[in-house]
């Protein structure tokens, strides 16, 4: 590992590999985003064809966001409160949580009623808590499998942006709709999406450098 790390190289494909299939896709040719609908990852659908389904609960984390995923939301729910939605947002980490707590988002996302659960797996597995019997939700997750995040529900997976957008209004949103609340992000995109290199903040590298290898 120490070698690898001193000397990293990606891994490369065999010259003769085969493989079972190649999937190309034109990201030109995706105008609206893309949900998996309940309850199966592979029944992917456009915004439009499942806009106004009403949300009951709306769930931001697990390993697939990074701290970008909830700057973003919190940009797009800054100033509300009383949602129709119940909120869960979870970070991935407990340093990915430090920071959004340090930057402010914390107290954003908690005053627009959001459920701040410990930073962890939470809703994805169901194994920390689960939403309410029946009813439907949006999750940033990886599987919208039955009964995954609680009994008798219907899951659909989406980005962080558009769950934010869902909490926000209850329901899933028309593209014009979704279009202009996501609008606040463009102008602060180098800030929002900005990556957590733990290398790179001190407070973390001091804690690294005393580990003995």
């Amino acid at each position: 590992m120490e070698d690898w790390i001193a000397n990293g190289t990606l891994l490369q494909p065999d010259a003769n590999a085969e493989y079972a299939a190649v999937i190309e896709i034109d990201m030109n040719e995706i105008k609206e985003p893309l949900l998996a609908c309940p309850n199966d990852p592979d029944d992917v659908k456009p915004l439009s064809a499942v806009q106004g389904d009403k949300i009951d609960e709306v769930f931001i984390g697990s390993c697939m966001t990074n701290i970008g995923h909830f700057r973003a939301a919190g940009k797009i729910l800054d100033g509300k409160s009383d949602l129709p939605t119940r909120l869960w947002i979870a970070p991935p980490t407990k340093m990915d949580a430090m920071m959004l707590n340090e930057e402010g988002y914390y107290s954003v996302l908690g005053k627009s009623g959001a459920r701040m659960e410990m930073p962890g797996c939470s809703l994805c597995m169901g194994n920390q808590a689960q939403v309410r019997k029946g009813s439907t939700a949006v999750s940033t997750s990886t599987r919208n499998f039955p009964n995954r995040l609680g009994i008798d529900t219907r899951v659909y997976l989406s980005s962080a942006e558009l769950a934010a957008v869902c909490a926000l209004l209850g329901r899933i949103p028309t593209l014009p709709e979704y279009l202009e609340r996501v609008q606040i992000l463009e102008s602060k995109s180098a800030d929002v999406y900005r990556y957590l290199n733990f290398n790179k903040i001190g407070e973390f590298q001091e804690v690294a450098d005393t580990v003995a290898v």
